[in-house]
C-alpha cells in the first residue's frame, strides 16, 4: 500500500549505525581500570540502547557505591568519546538503504537519546553531516523518547509533517515516541533487544528484520 512519506527518521544506536562495539570496549577497558571483571560482548549488548548507565549498571553488583559508579561512568564516556568510530559501522544494508532514499530525493534523519556530545562527532565520522536533514539527540529537547519532542522537534528541523514521517527503531521507547507523534512506526528487530523483549506488541507497523528487508518496505510504499 503506498503512503505518503515525506522523511524517514531513524535511532542512531542498534538501527542506524552497529556501535556497540566502540561502546562495549569501552566499558571493558574502563571495568578492568577499576579492578572489576570484563563482560561479555553478547551479555552486555542487549542493554547498549539504554545507555552506558544502564551497561555498567548490567555489569556490575548492585551493591557497588555511587562514587565508583559515577567514576566508572564518567571514565567509560570519556574513552568514548575519543574512541568513537573505532570499530562501529553501519548495518550491513544500511548504505543501500540512505542511497534509495537519497535517490528518491526524500530528507531523512536521526533522532536518538544520545548526548549530543557523542551524537555529532559520530555523524561527522561517518560523514553524514551533509546528509542529514535533521539530527535530535537526548539532550536536544528538555524530554527525550519515550516522549515525542524529539521527535516533533525532528521534523521542525527538516521542514515535514510528522504524520508523513516513518520512524525507525530498536526498542519501545522509540515505537511509543513515534505512535505518539502520529508517525508511521518499524521495529528493527535486528538491533539491541533485551531477552524480554516483545516487538510484535509495541505497535510499530511492521518487525523489521534486517536494513535489506527495510529496504524492500520502503520500496513497496513509496
Amino acid at each position: 500500500m503506498k503512503k505518503t512519506i515525506s522523511c524517514v527518521l531513524f535511532d542512531l544506536d542498534g538501527t542506524l549505525i552497529d556501535t556497540a562495539p566502540d561502546l562495549v570496549a569501552c566499558l571493558n577497558k574502563t571495568l578492568i581500570e577499576y579492578d572489576f571483571p570484563p563482560v561479555s560482548f553478547d551479555f552486555v549488548k542487549p542493554n547498549v540502547s539504554f545507555g552506558a548507565v544502564a551497561m555498567i549498571d548490567a555489569s556490575i553488583d548492585k551493591n557497588v557505591d555511587t562514587l565508583t559508579r559515577e567514576r566508572i561512568l564518567e571514565t567509560m564516556l570519556s574513552l568514548y568519546e575519543n574512541n568513537i568510530a573505532t570499530h562501529s559501522d553501519f548495518f550491513d544494508g544500511m548504505r543501500e538503504v540512505l542511497a534509495f532514499i537519497e535517490s528518491h530525493n526524500i530528507p531523512w534523519g536521526i533522532v536518538t537519546n544520545k548526548r549530543m556530545r557523542f551524537t555529532l562527532p559520530l555523524v561527522k565520522a561517518f560523514d553524514l553531516s551533509s546528509r542529514v536533514a535533521c539530527v535530535i539527540s537526548g539532550d536536544s529537547t528538555p524530554t527525550p523518547k519515550p516522549h515525542p519532542a524529539p521527535l516533533l522537534a525532528a521534523c521542525e528541523q527538516a521542514g515535514v509533517l510528522a504524520s508523513e514521517c516513518v520512524y525507525i527503531g530498536d526498542a519501545a521507547h522509540d515505537i511509543v515516541a513515534g505512535n505518539t507523534a502520529n508517525m508511521y512506526t518499524l521495529a528493527a528487530v535486528y538491533g539491541y533487544l533485551q531477552p524480554n523483549d516483545q516487538p510484535e506488541n509495541w505497535g510499530a507497523e511492521a518487525l523489521i528484520d534486517s536494513p535489506a528487508q527495510l529496504l524492500t518496505w520502503l520500496k513497496n510504499v513509496l
